[in-house]
């Protein structure tokens, strides 16, 4: 099997352990044939996306606990779905990304320049 590789060509690293993220919530942003959401995009919350996604229609913000869901801060890395972020992109409120963590998947609905002009600052 091959190791999944984040949109700059290298093998992808972990997105958030704390709180636990990913499809498969290992903390990873890999995607597969159930991720119909394909939740690719490793992002770093802020309150302007929390709000944003709020108001369409998915609260990631409030804890939902019989999913195991603790609730989103801002600060809080999450692997969202590409569509979502590009979205938000697109309204001027995507959340910033960490590339290293970003699945190349991502690179289907986005571009890479896009990203990395959303890409988290060391």
């Amino acid at each position: 099997m091959t190791r999944a590789k984040n949109v700059l060509g290298e093998p992808l690293q972990s997105c958030c352990t704390d709180p636990m993220t990913g499809f498969y919530r290992d903390g990873v942003c890999n995607t597969g044939p159930d991720d119909f959401g394909t939740h690719v995009v490793c992002a770093e919350m802020t309150a302007e996306f929390l709000a944003f996604t709020k108001s369409k229609g998915n609260d990631l913000s409030t804890p939902r606990p019989e999913y195991r869901f603790p609730g989103l801060k801002p600060g809080d890395g999450w692997c969202l779905c590409a569509l979502r972020w590009k979205e938000a992109y697109d309204a001027g409120v995507a959340p910033p990304v960490r590339l290293a963590s970003t699945h190349e998947k991502a690179l289907e609905f986005m571009d890479l320049e896009a990203l990395r002009a959303n890409q988290v600052t060391p």
